[in-house]
């Protein structure tokens, strides 16, 4: 363990007067041999915050933060930073993530005990170079399991958070919770609803990415799976989870609703998997409120932009999303003519591969089938040749602007509307991208505009 550590830390743990401890997240990566790009060095001794800072000061790092209620000491130095925390007990109020109280200690095991699971509360003395294993985390980490420090239904009762970092930790470092586990989390599924909706998002967030950290294959998807096995999606996600048990056709879908979304976002790229979640949101409400599927990827963008806000996402992502769902329909039959896969094409440059990427994840999905959608492979030629042809994607590129149009004798109130009908007359005939051309063909298309 100590030929990872920078020489900086070691140097500091050699000017404490007390042990100095890693613990956490570095011992268990250094346990199970996976190792971050970037680590994270949690250092804790069973000292008051202010002993540490006044240390760390005098090794040369500076202080940045001492929070004396939580024992934390914020220090940076070196091209390092870290994060101190005393030895503490704490003492939660049901559900309620922050600590009612806490209390400083100088026993490991208590500190250990005020943790999430055993496989998080090993500790490391860097002076001493061994590691301490107060509730036999060390054999968790070898059996890849996820055991909380003490009783299950405890643990999660204090912090509601612990319910989805507990679906994360299951995707992000591929351990299996254990049955106790399980259950616990499922008793106090609800105690979700206590948590801020800006912290949801954000372990939402690290949940669908939850397989690059640690590389560990498909994790976003045994994440996605935890959260819908314990409950905790039936508060965050309602929309969602109604999709459970709910049937498709199965000439098309080996899988009900609510699994096929969890599939496309286990085969959907990086970029779009929140988009993969929500692409048929809409599919249980139509179900539901008229027993079939028309239509849901209207309704489907309706519901993400209810759900976004709920989740206080950002507005980009929110619109960018919404738009992705509303359009992951469209050709799904590869019936449309060409003509309106070129103007689609042009109208939605801003978010064309992504589209095709949640095109794709969706038609793997379907029937866990890798190979390209036939959608796709029209799309990438269609697309391939309007390159070719030199087609203008945006109205930068078109052969004239705005105020030669009004030059001409467009009125100016019309004018954008009249270029971004150019820019779809050129997407279908690119040889019409000549200022000429352009003017003649704004002449025709302005009596059509409103």
């Amino acid at each position: 363990m100590l030929e990872i550590l920078p020489e900086k830390l070691k140097e500091l743990a050699a000017a404490c007067p007390f042990p100095l401890y890693v613990v956490g997240g570095t011992c268990r990566e250094y346990l199970s041999s996976s190792f971050p790009l970037k680590p994270d060095y949690d250092i804790c001794a069973p000292v008051e915050p202010e002993v540490m800072a006044a240390v760390a000061e005098e090794a040369g790092y500076k202080k940045c933060a001492v929070y004396k209620n939580t024992g934390t000491v914020k220090i940076k130095g070196h091209g390092e930073e870290y994060e101190f925390t005393s030895f503490r007990s704490d003492k939660y109020v049901r559900g309620t993530h922050t600590p009612a109280k806490i209390y400083l200690t100088e026993d490991m095991n208590l500190d250990a005990r005020r943790r999430d699971f055993a496989c998080n509360a090993v500790y490391f003395d860097i002076k001493g170079d061994r590691f301490i294993d107060p509730l036999n985390g060390m054999e968790d980490i070898r059996r890849k399991i996820l055991r909380t420090v003490a009783p299950a239904e405890k643990v999660f009762g204090e912090d509601g958070l612990r319910l989805m970092r507990l679906a994360r930790f299951s995707g992000s470092f591929g351990f299996t919770p254990t049955a106790e586990c399980l259950e616990g989390a499922k008793v106090n599924a609800s105690l979700i609803r206590d948590i801020s909706a800006e912290r949801i998002y954000a372990e939402l967030r690290e949940i669908l990415h939850a397989d690059g950290k640690y590389g560990v294959k498909y994790g976003q998807y045994t994440a996605l799976c935890v959260l819908r096995d314990t409950g905790v999606m039936n508060y965050i996600l309602p929309e969602l989870a109604l999709g459970a048990n709910m049937s498709q056709r199965q000439d098309f879908h080996h899988h009900d609703v609510l699994e096929h979304t969890l599939r496309c976002v286990m085969y959907a790229p990086d970029d779009i998997r929140f988009a993969a979640l929500m692409h048929d949101v809409g599919k249980p409400y139509c179900k539901i409120t008229s027993g079939n599927f028309i239509g849901h990827e209207e309704e489907g963008a309706r519901i993400t932009r209810e759900i976004c806000a709920r989740l206080k996402a950002p507005k980009k992502v929110t619109e960018e999303t919404a738009r992705l769902v509303l359009l992951h329909m469209y050709d799904v039959d590869c019936c449309a003519r060409e003509s309106k896969i070129r103007r689609m094409i042009v109208s939605n440059r801003d978010i064309f591969f992504k589209l095709t990427e949640l095109k794709q994840a969706d038609y793997s999905a379907c029937r866990d089938v890798l190979s390209e959608a036939p959608v796709i492979t029209k799309w990438r030629e269609i697309y391939g040749e309007m390159m070719k042809e030199g087609v203008p994607f945006n109205l930068r590129e078109l052969k004239i602007k705005g105020d030669e149009l009004i030059a001409a004798g467009i009125p100016k109130e019309k004018c954008g509307k009249v270029l971004d009908r150019l820019l779809l007359e050129c997407a279908v005939l690119p040889q019409l991208n000549e200022k000429n051309k352009l003017l003649i063909t704004a002449k025709r298309v302005l009596r059509d505009v409103d």
